[in-house]
């Protein structure tokens, strides 16, 4: 057996998927997937793989496994989520639109350039970029293009929050940023998170590291070059499934790496 079809053949006995096996390494999936194809690796990352794997080095280079060498699960524990099948038309999910909300507010709003319009921008990259990796949306909220960007459809969005508010679980306060009108989303009680898996926080996390200290024009900015945002008409929801047309600069599932 070729080296490239003993990598495929671990992941497989592991039951496991491309995408997981390419974020255990560090890499894209197309990356890994191009490794099963045949393209040849770094050694740095055939040391990951026969670490991962609990196999030896020389073994994988050649494309064998001893029985003193194969262990038949990874090393690392890794909790398999079940793939689910694309969903082509996403809908509002309000329990989920809920604790997103309240889990954003509670880690960004504090901030000053934290207002209305950076939380639905981060809402909508939240949104469409988990669509774009799994191909599902984690709010299922539809949004709509404006001039200065995406926003949640208003009738969606506000019943969640009208009904946030009258729980005495969200308070919109209005404030000055840089001598601007600016609402802002306070959290008055915590999320419990319930509705919300453990790969939907990190991918939270994640937009929250990459995008949460920029401002309202940055982030409007950035959702002008996004394809979804591109090809829909103005005032028209826009189309989740556009998302696999994206350039380079919005993209999220294939970054630039070395094999």
């Amino acid at each position: 057996m070729d080296k490239s079809g003993l990598i495929k053949k671990l992941r497989e006995d592991a039951n496991l998927t491309q995408q997981e096996v390419a974020n255990e390494l560090g890499l894209a999936r197309a990356t890994y997937a191009a490794i099963e194809d045949g393209r040849e690796p770094k050694l740095s990352v055939i040391k990951d793989l026969a670490e991962f794997y609990q196999i030896a080095p020389g073994d994988l280079i050649e494309g064998k496994i001893t029985v003193e060498s194969f262990v038949a699960e990874p090393a690392v524990e890794y909790k398999k989520e079940e793939a689910k099948p694309r969903d082509e038309f996403p809908t509002l999910k309000p329990n989920k639109l809920r604790d997103v909300i309240l889990y954003l507010t509670e880690k960004i709003s504090a901030k000053p350039n934290v207002g209305e319009t950076v939380i639905y921008k981060l809402l909508y990259f939240i949104d469409f970029d988990y669509y774009e990796k799994t191909g599902q949306s984690i709010t299922g909220m539809t949004y709509v293009k404006n001039y200065f960007g995406p926003t949640p459809a208003a009738m969606e969005f506000f019943k969640v929050i009208d009904k946030m508010k009258l729980a005495e679980e969200l308070e919109v306060a209005k404030t000055k940023y840089f001598g601007h009108d600016q609402k802002k989303y306070l959290p008055l009680v915590k999320s419990d998170l319930a509705s919300l898996s453990a790969a939907e926080l990190e991918h939270i996390n994640w937009e929250i590291e990459r995008l949460g200290d920029k401002s309202a024009t940055e982030l409007s900015e950035l959702s002008h070059y996004d394809t979804p945002w591109v090809v829909a008409e103005m005032g028209k929801p826009i189309k989740y499934r556009f998302v696999f047309y994206r350039g380079d600069k919005t993209a999220v599932t294939e970054p630039e790496d070395e094999l």
